[in-house]
């Protein structure tokens, strides 16, 4: 009943049958290709920004605005959960009708919300920027960034969302070729607006939006000519109501999870700008080498909530398991390799971003303690995703908060304000230890809901027989 029949694949991988190891590989490689691209032409914004600058300020002023912007966004992007979740689980079974109503509901939702982060950022940025403790020599540069890259947040959502759909039937190729294209424009851009006219962070900024725009377009021409299930057209561009209100409640917490997240890391960026723009741009330059770190376990993360999501589509709960062992197993092996790679050549990578010595040493304090152990983060994210391809969206949410995100917060106003640890140090140490904890509670929450799987499929069975 469950089994789709058969026809012509090309993109798609079938997630519900089959050796799961290669199939998973197969998943994650372009979209962790992908997401390194994106970092790898975010690099070369900072690079060519520093190589027609006088100061470290344009670079700080970038670098400094990653958290506040994430904060403004998470709570949107966390409706690409909720479709991931949601055009997995109908096109593992076979629902047409219901998984082309979550895609145009989706797409329809993603420039809704695009619009009114649009507004919403370019009005409010300074504010928060001030409230974040922005020093006065970069705040104007910051703002004059985060004013152009808002403009650009309707083409952002509506990637962002046509690739959760793409990803939710097993392609994450197309992606990676729209990516690369834009990508590449992004990086010829940079060079007229910066090099040629001197434009600096506003140069970088609408360079930006200007390639996020392209991959917005190619996506959505991607999902326009297929002939699939999810295939969208601009006609039947509407809101479900049900579909959106189950797209909201996966997605909804983990947006306000995402939210809660950034806020935590706000509060760190501003712990980090009490001590001054050269720590500024030495977190920024440990951040970005990070970044790549963490984007290759998030693939994985990726992986576990769309390969569950599909199984469980499928009532087969020994394949749910075997897909979190799997992706725990990867991505541990990739954070663990990757991370301590990133470390041993800190400082050579770390020059490429600053040449000042001493924010290159904040940037080795920030990887030895950040980017070694980056492995538990990925192990935290997978079983997280793992709980979500389940249908629980609330209970992750809980737990991160509390977790990763209440005990940062304690951990910044109790130990980190103590004089005696008031170091970056101190600051930094706050990430691998709530990402132990919220890992091990993830872990508990699961066995938790693998303990009624069997009979909440039981269910599912006699309601379809």
């Amino acid at each position: 009943m469950f089994m789709r029949a058969n026809r012509k694949k090309t993109y798609e991988i079938d997630m519900t049958h089959g050796p799961l190891t290669g199939k998973i590989l197969l998943f994650t490689l372009p979209l962790m290709a992908s997401s390194i691209l994106q970092l790898l032409f975010n690099a070369a914004d900072i690079i060519i920004v520093r190589l027609n600058a006088v100061n470290d300020y344009p670079v700080a002023a970038i670098g400094s605005t990653g958290s506040l912007i994430n904060m403004l966004v998470a709570l949107f992007m966390g409706l690409g959960v909720g479709v991931n979740v949601l055009v997995a689980h109908f096109y593992a079974i076979d629902r047409k009708q219901d998984v082309s109503e979550t895609v145009h509901t989706a797409i329809t939702s993603a420039l809704a919300a695009g619009c009114f982060l649009l507004v919403f950022g370019i009005v409010l940025c300074r504010p928060l920027l001030t409230l974040m403790d922005s020093p006065a020599e970069v705040i104007d540069l910051s703002t004059l960034y985060m004013r152009i890259y808002f403009a650009g947040m309707p083409v952002n959502l509506l990637y962002n969302i046509g690739a959760a759909v793409l990803r939710a039937v097993g392609d994450t190729r197309r992606p990676l070729y729209y990516l690369t294209l834009a990508g590449i424009l992004n990086v010829g851009l940079n060079l007229i607006f910066v090099l040629v006219f001197h434009m600096g962070v506003a140069g970088v900024a609408l360079a930006t939006i200007l390639s996020q725009a392209l991959s917005a377009l190619l996506v959505v021409r991607c999902l326009m000519r297929t002939t699939e299930s999810y295939r969208f057209e601009i006609r039947q561009c509407r809101i479900t109501g049900d579909k959106l209100k189950r797209m909201l409640q996966i997605g909804l917490p983990a947006g306000l999870q995402g939210t809660v997240f950034s806020i935590s890391n706000v509060l760190i960026q501003s712990s980090i700008n009490s001590f001054g723009a050269l720590a500024m741009a030495g977190s920024a330059a440990g951040a970005n080498i990070e970044g790549f770190v963490y984007v290759a376990m998030n693939a994985f993360h990726q992986a576990c909530v769309t390969f569950t999501s599909a199984n469980f589509g499928a009532l087969d709960a020994k394949r749910i398991d075997r897909v979190l062992i799997n992706c725990l197993l990867l991505v541990s092996v990739t954070g663990i390799a990757l991370g301590n790679i990133a470390y041993f050549f800190a400082e050579p990578l770390l020059s490429i971003y600053n040449k000042d010595p001493q924010a290159i040493a904040v940037g080795i304090t920030r990887m030895s303690i950040i980017c070694r152990p980056y492995f538990i983060c990925g192990v935290m994210d997978v079983i997280c995703g793992s709980i979500r391809g389940l249908g629980a969206s609330v209970m992750p949410m809980i737990v991160s908060v509390l977790g990763a995100c209440g005990l940062r917060i304690l951990w910044i106003v109790t130990v980190f304000s103590i004089p005696d640890y008031h170091s970056l140090f101190t600051l930094f140490l706050s990430y691998p230890i709530t990402w132990s904890v919220t890992a091990l509670v993830h872990l508990i929450c699961f066995f938790f809901l693998r303990r009624h799987l069997h009979e909440k499929f039981a269910m599912r069975r006699a309601k379809t027989a």
